[in-house]
């Protein structure tokens, strides 16, 4: 699964984009050096039910933001994502999704 495909399917699972979550984690102050993954997967599971796995898609994009390394960028392996940004704005408007236009 691509890193993209993980924020997708928290959206899916939430019913918040990746971006309000940034959002709601930063008035939280979850997004300081000194915040531990530990703390931010316990808010994400207690409030909205998201595993591990998920849970630290978002951890990734609340403590570094939503650029990743580009070792998995146009490559046709099961973790390939089309972009080294991830798209934080909801699944629906992704312009680089299907069905969405350009």
């Amino acid at each position: 699964m691509s890193f993209q495909a993980y924020l997708d399917a928290v959206e899916t699972k939430t019913g918040r984009t990746p971006r309000e979550l940034l959002k709601i984690a930063q008035d939280r102050g979850y997004d300081g050096a000194d915040v531990k993954a530990g703390v931010i997967l316990a808010w994400l599971k207690d409030d909205y039910g998201l595993g591990r796995g998920h849970g630290m898609a978002m951890v990734h994009v609340i403590k570094k933001g939503p650029q990743i390394e580009s070792t998995h960028v146009g490559t046709d392996g099961a973790h390939r994502d089309d972009s080294d940004t991830l798209w934080l704005d909801g699944a629906a408007s992704n312009p680089a999704s299907p069905g969405t236009q350009k």
